[in-house]
């Protein structure tokens, strides 16, 4: 096959290849199917969960089953009223509160949610805690895993990612796992996500929030404590995350539409 012709197919593959992001619309690269993905990501979870350590707190181990289980149900229905309700079978929710000191949590492909301990100290309320549930789901919800693991796809391949990509598509999932996911000591589960993500998954995670009946206004004290409990900013140039002040400027700046989502709560 000429070069052109190379190009060309591939072109059109990354073409039909693009899909749109629940609730934003942005448009997005998925090169690699779902199950692809969720197959990937379930051996990097199962991995890790086997290894840490459940809380034994049964208190915020209630807290978070209590306050993930909410939002996974309001996700489930905006799917259905959006008209994705085939988008739900990719879901197998499952929430776990972990002995870890990090202020994190992470959710991976699949709805596999882990909440770290060190995260519940600066959490005061089933609305502060939903504020961190949302933006992981949202996380899943959007495909963000997807679409950083076809970009690093079409980045590597270039214009031989047509015929890598249907020859050999499951090999470099896998091989792409570990990077995508990022298991390790420096970045602890989940590998950052740009600021294009986090800002998205913030927009998403208060708008499933407000649907599951909690309250989305609590979010600008809660990212102010997080800066606090942070010991300090980090400069946004610095870090694929948006700056604190920038996240709360920009929380600041929807809060308004997102109020319109809100439900009593249930």
């Amino acid at each position: 096959m000429k070069k052109k012709d190379i190009l060309l197919c591939a072109s059109i593959y990354l073409l039909t290849s693009c899909g749109s992001v629940p609730l934003t619309g942005r448009k997005q690269l998925l090169l690699v199917s779902d199950s692809d993905v969720l197959t990937s990501s379930l051996t990097q979870y199962n991995d890790y969960i086997k290894t840490a350590k459940k809380s034994a707190s049964s208190s915020q181990t209630a807290m978070v089953k209590r306050v993930g289980q909410k939002i996974a149900t309001a996700t489930e229905e905006y799917l259905r009223q959006a008209g994705m309700a085939n988008e739900i079978k990719n879901f197998a929710w499952e929430f776990n509160l972990v002995e870890d000191k990090q202020v994190n949590a992470f959710c991976m492909p699949g709805g596999k949610i882990v909440v770290y301990e060190g995260l519940m100290k600066l959490v005061s309320s089933d609305d502060e805690l939903a504020v961190v549930i949302g933006h992981e789901v949202a996380h899943a919800v959007a495909k963000h895993s997807n679409e950083r693991m076809s970009q690093q796809i079409a980045a590597q391949y270039g214009s031989q990612i047509l015929s890598a990509a249907l020859s050999e598509k499951s090999t470099m999932v896998q091989n792409l796992a570990g990077t995508v996911y990022g298991i390790g000591a420096q970045y602890g589960v989940m590998l950052p996500f740009s600021r294009t993500h986090e800002l998205e998954a913030d927009y998403m995670g208060l708008i499933l929030m407000a649907i599951a009946g909690y309250n989305p206004e609590v979010a600008v004290n809660f990212w102010q404590k997080m800066s606090a409990g942070s010991g300090g900013n980090i400069p946004e140039f610095m870090s694929t995350h948006p700056s604190d002040a920038h996240r709360i400027s920009e929380i600041k700046r929807i809060l308004p539409e997102i109020m319109k989502y809100k439900t009593t709560r249930r």
